[in-house]
């Protein structure tokens, strides 16, 4: 499944930027093994969190077993694999896992819902991203420790970038390291407030840059951009799941 992944061909146009690209491979976390305890749960703790993968196909729900709202397949329409940040599990008397309370890469830009344990596999993740538009500053940390931080460029007055709480839901390479994207693109479960007409609703992404004097100015469309060589690291430590906190 893992070599399948890897060269599938797709068309992404993100928030600020526009280029063909290839699907990176998703880095999927280990498996998952939450302590025991019936009813709803939190999922993860301030220095991991959880991550979820479909296995065929999900659907989302408001509320576990009412009617479903949303439906997600194996890949995403970048055909990347569609990952979820697991907030909560609802386990049965017998503490198996039933349902899992999920944030969803869908607009409202935190939309949260239900999905059966069944339908997806989970793990953990200990990355977590965290970007600062006032200094426009992006910091990484591992397993709460801070790893580094860098300046970044950020949305405009007329396109801001965001905030929120968020998570990385696909990692993409681009044909043309040279292009908008840089080398590559960590795409972000958060989408443009203002460019509701744009490809795909207008996805945020963090990524690499063609324009270097660009980085410490308020001047994209909504994406966070970096330079390339920080991009090439950060897109080595952050896999689909980690969770990325945009703030003024």
């Amino acid at each position: 499944m893992r070599r399948a992944l890897l060269w599938s061909p797709l068309l992404l146009v993100l928030a600020g930027c526009g280029a063909t690209a290839h699907v990176a491979a998703s880095t999927r976390p280990p498996s998952d093994a939450p302590s025991c305890r019936a009813g709803l749960v939190r999922a993860g703790s301030a220095n991991v969190a959880v991550a979820a993968i479909v296995r065929s196909s999900a659907r989302a729900y408001r509320q576990p077993g009412r009617k479903p709202f949303a439906r997600f397949g194996r890949l995403n329409v970048n055909r990347f694999p569609t990952f979820f940040r697991v907030l909560g599990t609802v386990r049965g008397s017998d503490c198996a896992p039933r349902w899992f309370r999920v944030q969803l890469p869908i607009k409202p830009n935190g939309a949260t819902g239900y999905v059966r344990a069944k339908a997806v596999e989970t793990g953990r993740v200990r990355s977590r991203v965290v970007v600062d538009l006032s200094s426009k500053r992006l910091t990484l940390f591992r397993a709460g420790r801070r790893v580094f931080s860098t300046t970044v460029a950020v949305g405009s007055r007329a396109t801001p970038t965001p905030t929120g709480r968020y998570y990385v839901n696909q990692r993409l390479i681009p044909q043309d390291p040279r292009g908008p994207f840089g080398p590559a693109a960590i795409g972000v479960s958060a989408y443009s407030t203002v460019l509701t007409g744009w490809a795909q609703g207008g996805p945020i992404a963090i990524h690499g840059t063609n324009e270097p004097w660009s980085i410490g100015h308020a001047v994209s469309n909504g994406c966070i951009r970096v330079l390339n060589r920080v991009l090439r690291r950060l897109f080595e430590v952050t896999p689909a799941g980690t969770p990325v906190v945009i703030h003024e």
